[in-house]
């Protein structure tokens, strides 16, 4: 346990400031996951598979820090504790880094487009790594409890849903707003740059504000013994050891295949909608808001059938639900049975269909990370090391990799299907969008389905996780009591 026992109750308003740090978090996955190709490749025009390979790379390359970061934040110790140092340090380059990313040089050619990407990429999501791993192995510290984790998880994502949706609904609402020269307003290249400078400025603002208001807790945690120095060998036959556990795996395994459908749907979401659906970018904003809507949701219903169902069984169950509510629209189009584009029932019926699935989504996310808290507790009676940046970065890099492996398969789709840059929705042979669907959904439903049953492989319970939990009290105790005995040495 590393919280003390005498350590007041965690309350809803440090559970707030912790959460808040997320809104950069989500501003950078929409960045990357929703509009970074659909920039580059129709309003500066690079070939769409060069762009989501730039994507993949710098995604690849940022998930080898993960690790170290990690590793990195549980190993220190300083006075601001463990996770702070790495938190603060994060903000400023973080935020800049995103600045630039929608600043291109004029005048440069793909190849030269191809390694722009790539390198102010990999300088996003590094300098973000330094917040998001720190902070997210902070949230097994701040409680042991088995629902308050998934409490603080449920907070956790909420606010990473109102970074990204809300910066989504302002960018397409008002920056990516039609105007006379840009009728098509997702083409005007002003709005992406009015994204990047808001972006960063809250991006900065959020990373301090969480930072700094939950460094008063620090004091009550109780600081593991600081690790012995030891080789690269042997500190990489100790991370085997940590990334052995049997749960771990099964999230691992699961999640592979989840994000790589995650990545893939966000970075296809405008194009279905500006090329499938026939939406404007005011209707784009408004289906934004169901992120957000399902992810308030999740506040509250995640934690609600965590206690019904335990976590494990109810991350599966929903998993299942949400793929299903995910390709029903486009299933029901090819079926005949949605309303025709133009029809002002569209929205509403997209709406209420993506607000459901980011609903059971977002719930089946918040208790898989939930699991992973868990699991130090587990891992440290086996090991007996503490190691949640460790988990939580491997969790981060599989996150990374695989999401960019779906922004790298989904720029391939467009690619395939010939969707050119500067294609007019308006124009575009209606057979095109509707390829892409039929590509889509059946692999969205293979990879949900074929990812949700490695979570059996999870066994961990609240009567199992409590065991733990005492268990490691009890040795705590046991320490203690010895190092009392221990005579003082002779004068």
């Amino acid at each position: 346990m590393v919280t003390a026992p005498t350590a007041p109750k965690l309350g809803f308003v440090t559970k707030l400031l912790y959460g808040t740090g997320s809104i950069g978090y989500g501003i950078k996955d929409v960045a990357f996951r929703s509009f970074l190709l659909l920039y580059y490749n129709q309003v500066i025009g690079v070939r769409a598979e060069l762009v989501s390979f730039a994507i993949l790379v710098a995604l690849v390359v940022d998930a080898i820090s993960d690790p170290v970061v990690g590793q990195w934040s549980d190993s220190i110790r300083t006075r601001l504790g463990r996770r702070h140092p790495l938190m603060l340090a994060s903000a400023l380059p973080a935020s800049a880094s995103l600045l630039l990313l929608f600043f291109p040089p004029v005048g440069m050619n793909d190849t030269q487009t191809f390694w722009y990407i790539v390198v102010i990429g990999c300088c996003v999501r590094t300098f973000i790594t330094f917040y998001e791993i720190p902070s997210s192995a902070l949230a097994p510290e701040l409680t042991s409890n088995y629902d308050e984790r998934t409490s603080i998880a449920s907070y956790r994502y909420f606010f990473a849903y109102l970074g990204g949706v809300g910066m989504a609904f302002l960018t397409l609402l008002v920056f990516l707003a039609p105007t006379a020269e840009y009728p098509v307003g997702q083409l005007n290249p002003a709005g992406y740059e009015a994204f990047a400078i808001v972006g960063s400025a809250l991006m900065l603002g959020a990373i301090l504000l969480s930072s700094f208001g939950t460094l008063h807790r620090v004091k009550h945690f109780k600081m593991p013994p600081a690790p012995e120095k030891i080789g690269v060998v042997r500190t990489l036959g100790q991370m085997g050891q940590t990334f052995s556990n049997k749960g771990f795996l099964a999230i691992l395994a699961f999640g592979v295949l989840k994000y790589t459908s995650v990545g893939m749907t966000s970075a296809l979401s405008i194009y279905f909608g500006t090329y499938f659906w026939g939406f404007s970018s005011a209707q784009l904003a408004i289906l934004t808001v169901d992120s957000l809507a399902g992810a308030f949701l999740a506040l509250f219903f995640a934690p609600l059938v965590s206690k019904r169902l335990g976590k494990r069984n109810a991350a599966f169950y929903l998993a299942i639900v949400a793929v299903i509510f995910a390709s029903a629209p486009y299933l029901l189009r090819f079926a005949g049975l949605m309303p025709e584009n133009g029809d002002p029932r569209l929205v509403a019926s997209v709406f209420a269909f993506s607000m459901l699935f980011q609903l059971c989504g977002v719930s089946s996310a918040v208790l898989t990370h939930a699991m992973i808290g868990d699991i130090v507790e587990e891992s440290q009676l086996r090991t007996g090391r503490r190691s949640e940046g460790l988990f939580y970065a491997a969790n981060t890099l599989m996150q990374k990799s695989t999401s960019g492996l779906g922004v790298f398969a989904a720029g391939l789709l467009v690619a395939f299907v010939g969707i050119v840059p500067g294609s007019d929705p308006r124009t575009i042979d209606p057979e095109i969008p509707r390829m892409l669907a039929l590509v889509y959904v059946p692999t969205l439903i293979v990879l949900y389905i074929g990812g949700a049953g490695f979570l059996f492989a999870y066994r961990i319970d609240r009567a199992s996780h409590e065991a733990n939990v005492e268990e490691l009290a009890r040795r705590d105790r046991a320490s203690a009591v010895n190092a009392d005995e221990v005579p003082e040495p002779a004068e």
